[in-house]
């Protein structure tokens, strides 16, 4: 006893609520609002698992979990386990009434069971009496569950079965202190903190205290070397079936990595480097399309995506699957089905949460969809990280399979949306998170992107980043090109480079798909009207490698970083966000000062693709005039410098007279 209360809460010790170290754990309690997405991911292809999720009612009043009752529309009976939501009402927050804690039963019962549940309630203040009429529902909510699934496994089903769900009604504080220095506790908002703050100095305060701790006789629990007694532990469940002990609440022990196709089969094919253009996500949704197709026996991969499926060129994954919706379907849905494994729901919240649960009881996924709209789970990527992280510390905790993201539909490309779908801020929030957790690729066409997917999908313990667009693009690099230049993280392309393996003026470098395309047309028109300038094109599609080594594990030596961005000569660093990440990543390299990063600076509006670039100041144009601003000793600068100028105005002219981009832009291809 000395040891668990020594423990819990203090340095060294152990949290005050359930996280990573809590045997049987896979939720943290400390943001809310996502028991329930976390219970529907670890419910999806769990057949025999029930989830029981107790639902706060403060919990109950955040966004997420207001989403998050939907989740039923999603649960198949015949492949799914299941998930029982638990509603606990206490009534208060940390100082006032909850809005769930004051409605009647009638209207929360309404509430629920428009959301396709049965609601059976239980309240009450005396212990015992409570414990048994809970028990005796819990009971019965079982049964319920085991008839449901039974039946649907035997005879399927036409109709979305009513779920049951328990609300249990409890005082604040229950058992604790009820009344203190004047004022009631139990069944307050009183309770909700230290009930008895001062029990060092006040003597009745420790009183209480004394008393609060002898209603539960430690003395019939406890023998007196303070070890709990034989006869009520062994009324626990043994092995797996005690609820520390769950396999699935540490889901290494029962993931199976993913059968994954070899990626090279969906090459496409690169005779000459940025001379032909392909959508890059159409070929990884062919990936998934097969990896579907390989694991549809062991049932362990899904695809989760608000509404975005098609949209994002990942479409060939509805060839062996279809949208999930446990629902009415009517004749003409298209790809809708009660067992499809694609899982599209308007909410952000509800899609990364599924997945985390997925992945945190051992299963693979992928979360795609429009990059602007990633930052609405910021906080969640943030709560994972740290699950991860500490869970790395925690010799048990066995590792889960990586959380994946593709950000797709971004900001360069979202033109024809406008402002609101332009940001690129998800890359910032990564990156400040703990390095041995996370990693962020920037693959520049389709057959970097099929390589990075390949790595990500077979890694574990991290959340991968992946951005690229879904637009048209120019293609690059053949796939055995491609591949080393994935392994290494960045790499000089040297044949979009004139220093011929030498010192070069300046280097070009970029991160990014459309970043690329920029930077290698600025490339091509310093060759043309510069040509006696060497420059120099880096490309990086690790961004992480970028860091000192001694600050992420992918960081590249110094002496790998001058080889490719020189000693002291100036870099122009054209970057797929915002500029600052690019400096936050490099401080501490050799000359850091020398890098002039652009990116999106927040200029965006519905226009052209290359009025975008132009608007922050990204453009092949800007990065030219850049590179002439700063190497040394171009003589004719002042006139070069006047010419860029007259290009952008003549882009300003054409897109605001034809409303589309001039021909020499939107018509460019790599030439020598």
């Amino acid at each position: 006893m000395l040891k668990l209360f020594r423990q819990f809460s203090t340095p060294g010790g152990i949290p005050s609520h359930v996280s990573a170290p809590t045997p049987g754990s896979i939720h943290e309690g400390g943001e809310l609002g996502y028991v329930l997405v976390h219970a529907f991911g670890a419910a999806f292809d769990n057949p025999d698992l029930i989830v029981a999720a107790v639902v706060g009612d403060g919990e109950a009043e955040t966004g997420p979990l207001e989403g998050s009752w939907k989740g039923n529309k999603f649960l198949n009976p015949v492949r799914d386990g299941a998930v029982l939501p638990i509603l606990h009402l206490n009534e208060y927050k940390i100082s006032g009434p909850t809005i769930w804690g004051r409605e009647s039963d009638d209207r929360i019962g309404s509430f629920l069971a428009g959301h396709g549940y049965e609601p059976v309630f239980v309240e009450g203040s005396d212990p015992m009496t409570v414990h048994q009429e809970f028990s005796a529902t819990l009971e019965t909510a079982i049964l319920k569950i085991r008839d449901i699934q039974s039946n649907a496994r035997k005879n399927g089903f036409k109709e979305r079965p009513v779920w049951p769900a328990i609300v249990l009604r409890t005082p604040k504080g229950w058992t604790g202190p009820k009344i203190v220095d004047g004022l009631p506790v139990e069944g307050t908002f009183r309770a909700h903190q230290v009930p008895l703050a001062n029990v060092r100095d006040n003597p009745t305060h420790l009183k209480l205290l004394e008393e609060w701790m002898r209603s539960y006789r430690p003395e019939d629990l406890f023998d007196e070397k303070g070890r709990f007694q034989g006869e009520y532990a062994a009324l626990a469940p043994k092995g797996q079936r005690r609820m520390g002990a769950n396999p699935h609440a540490n889901g290494g022990l029962v993931s199976v990595p993913l059968d994954l196709p070899g990626f090279t089969d969906y090459a496409l094919e690169v005779a000459k480097p940025g001379t032909v253009r392909h959508e890059s996500t159409r070929a990884l949704g062919e990936l998934l399309r097969d990896i579907f197709k390989k694991n549809a026996k062991q049932a362990n991969f899904r695809l989760f995506c608000p509404d975005e499926t098609n949209s994002n060129r990942l479409g060939a994954v509805f060839e062996v699957t279809n949208r999930c919706l446990v629902s009415q379907l009517i004749d003409i849905d298209d790809h809708v089905s009660h067992d499809g494994r694609v899982m599209e729901v308007l909410s952000e919240h509800n899609c990364h949460g599924w997945l985390e649960g997925y992945v945190l009881t051992g299963r693979h996924g992928l979360f795609a969809t429009y990059e602007a709209f990633a930052m609405v789970v910021d906080s969640m990527a943030m709560q994972h990280a740290k699950w991860l992280e500490h869970c790395s510390r925690i010799s048990w905790r066995r590792p889960v399979p990586s959380l994946n993201y593709l950000l797709t539909s971004t900001c360069w490309r979202n033109d024809h949306n406008g402002f609101s779908h332009q940001g690129p801020g998800f890359i910032d929030n990564i990156v400040t998170k703990k390095p041995s957790v996370v990693r962020v690729y920037l693959p520049p066409d389709a057959n970097c992107l099929l390589s990075v997917a390949d790595h990500c999908l077979r890694s574990v313990n991290y959340l991968n980043l992946i951005v690229i667009d879904k637009q048209l693009q120019l293609q690059w690099l053949k796939m055995d090109d491609a591949r080393e230049h994935c392994a290494r993280g960045a790499g000089t392309w040297e044949w979009c480079s004139n220093d011929q393996g030498k010192e070069p003026d300046v280097v070009l470098a970029c991160a990014g798909d459309i970043a690329t395309l920029e930077t290698v047309a600025a490339a091509w028109l310093l060759r043309q009207y510069l040509p006696e300038l060497k420059v120099r094109v880096v490309n990086v599609v690790d961004l992480m490698a970028l860091c000192p080594p001694d600050r992420h594990p992918h960081g590249m030596t110094n002496d790998r970083f001058i080889s490719l961005f020189t000693a002291n000569k100036p870099v122009v660093f054209a970057f797929h966000g915002y500029p600052g990440v690019i400096h936050q990543l490099i401080h501490g390299r050799p000359e850091a000062t020398r890098f002039h990063a652009r990116g999106y600076i927040e200029e965006g509006t519905t226009t052209t693709p290359f009025d975008m670039v132009v608007l922050n100041k990204m453009s092949r144009v800007h990065l030219c005039m850049d590179a002439i601003r700063y190497a040394p000793d171009i003589s004719n600068a002042g006139e070069l410098l006047a010419k860029g100028e007259a290009v952008l105005a003549k882009h300003r002219a054409y897109v605001q007279e034809h409303f589309e981009d001039l021909p020499e832009v939107s018509n460019w291809v790599w030439s020598d």
